[in-house]
């Protein structure tokens, strides 16, 4: 092999740890992915998106109080409008008393400024059980799926939807968000979750016995299948020109 050969291989050898280093991983700090939201789907891929929200409490009689909140957005939506609909269900087998809750539950006023998504469990009683889920479902397809909303128009402002034996329900919706709030009877404890200003909040304070309480939100997204190639070149000059009012 020729010495100018050799000079190459090792000069190449020795440029790879430099390389490897310079591509290596790193974390991104929040305040950098707060700025790229949404900029690594291409326009006109998303097709469909909606939310749904439900809230329940379930006390040791087993009857239950709750709501669902969803909303659907598509390139026809005029206006996003989130429904609202009623749980309401009477317990199942025979009752049994369930004394007041006695539990005290202190503290916790930072809680109310968290950013993202914050689930919050207090409990100062026996036998409880509480979840709270969050569900990210991405599909592909061609044509938005067809669905009916079910419930009410949710109009700004606070309303009282409805109460039984398990606790009373109210909903609230304005410019910052949509909230379920369930206040337990018989001083079992409450719950809340809350969408609106870039987050999530679901929290919990039970302060009886025998309680189960869920809050659960699902996001679901509808991908395009196929895009057109002329559709994702003109896509790309728009981000491209969108560069120069940043300074780019």
């Amino acid at each position: 092999m020729k010495t100018s050969t050799w000079l190459a291989v090792v000069c190449l050898a020795a440029s790879l740890p430099l390389q490897a280093e310079t591509f290596k991983p790193i974390e991104l700090k929040d305040q950098e992915l707060a700025n790229l939201r949404g900029r690594y789907v291409m326009p006109g891929r998303i097709i469909s998106f909606g939310v749904v929200m439900t809230s329940t409490w379930q006390n040791a009689n087993g009857e239950v109080i709750g709501a669902t909140s969803s909303m659907q957005i598509q390139q026809s939506t005029i206006k996003p409008q989130f429904y609202v609909s009623m749980i309401n269900q009477k317990g199942s087998g025979t009752p049994r008393g369930q004394g007041p809750g006695t539990g005290s539950v202190t503290g916790g006023k930072g809680l109310n400024s968290t950013e993202g998504v914050t689930q919050i469990v207090r409990a100062a009683g026996d036998h409880n059980l509480a979840y709270n889920g969050v569900d990210i479902n991405v599909s592909k397809g061609n044509k938005a799926p067809t669905t009916q909303p079910q419930g009410e128009a949710l109009a700004a402002g606070s309303k009282v939807l409805g109460a039984n034996a398990a606790g009373a329900l109210s909903v609230s919706s304005s410019g910052t968000g949509v909230q379920l709030n369930i206040n337990a009877n018989n001083n079992q404890g409450s719950t809340f979750q809350r969408l609106g200003q870039g987050g999530l909040m679901q929290n919990t304070t039970l302060l009886g016995a025998g309680n189960q309480v869920r809050n659960l939100t699902s996001l679901n997204v509808v991908l395009r299948d196929n895009v057109s190639a002329a559709g994702s070149v003109s896509g790309n000059l728009d981000q491209l020109k969108g560069l120069r009012t940043l300074g780019f």
